[in-house]
């Protein structure tokens, strides 16, 4: 159940490193600020995808140690508006609060940072009233990652799910197991759409890739499939069995 969860986590931060390249501007500069598992893992992530990323933590062992990881790599107290401006960060497009459990120094450097006017800030929170504070500052994205690991678990484990992401405005993305009422025939026949408020979007056979479904996709006992829809009509529609 351990690696299970490290596997979750670190496809949770896979995730977010997607949101951020997905929204990447021409200059592809990002400072993360804090380099603790969340900082450095999306550092990390960020790297590997092709990004000029600078590292910043107080600790001067967790700059040396992933130092070698990431292009640039600095021991600084962000908590002052001058530091951050001898670093260049005023300069980049984009910069992650990656800070923990100090959240006074959290606060702290994401409004250096909105001072400093950089136009892309993301900042993880560790509870809801800290990602509300963050969100009144003025903080262009906030992440809730140990919340929406636990939500997203508690999903897996009281279900039928093999995967569960929730997206805003209640509308969620779930594999599973294909019930028996969407087989044996196509899927435009199927009214799982009229019927449950879902689709099918994509369809994995034992033994093969995922591919794409489509309205004369047969879905067959066993194959699992990628449903979107409600929260609460994917999450019942996966209970069905």
């Amino acid at each position: 159940m351990a690696n299970y969860l490290h596997s979750l986590r670190r496809r949770r931060r896979k995730q977010l490193a997607d949101q951020y390249a997905a929204k990447a501007p021409a200059d592809q500069r990002v400072a993360v600020i804090g380099l603790g598992r969340f900082g450095s893992s999306l550092a990390n992530e960020l790297t590997q995808r092709g990004w000029d990323v600078l590292g910043i933590d107080t600790d001067d062992r967790l700059v040396q140690k992933y130092s070698d990881n990431i292009a640039h790599a600095a021991v600084a107290d962000c908590t002052d508006p001058e530091v951050l401006r001898q670093l260049g960060v005023h300069e980049f497009t984009s910069a992650v609060v990656g800070i923990g459990t100090d959240i006074e120094a959290s606060i702290l450097v994401t409004s250096n940072l909105l001072e400093a006017e950089v136009p892309n800030i993301w900042a993880k929170a560790i509870s809801r009233q800290h990602g509300q504070i963050l969100e009144r500052l003025g903080a262009h994205h906030v992440v809730l990652p140990e919340h929406e690991m636990g939500e997203r678990v508690a999903h897996l484990v009281t279900g039928r799910m093999l995967d569960f992401i929730e997206f805003d405005d209640d509308f969620a993305l779930v594999k599973t197991v294909a019930p028996g009422l969407a087989t044996g025939v196509p899927l435009g026949r199927s009214q799982v759409r009229s019927k449950y408020g879902v689709t099918v979007v994509g369809i994995k056979r034992p033994g093969e890739d995922f591919t794409y479904a489509t309205a004369e996709t047969v879905v067959e006992k066993g194959d699992v499939i990628i449903v979107t829809g409600k929260t609460h009509a994917v999450e019942a529609f996966a209970d069905l069995g």
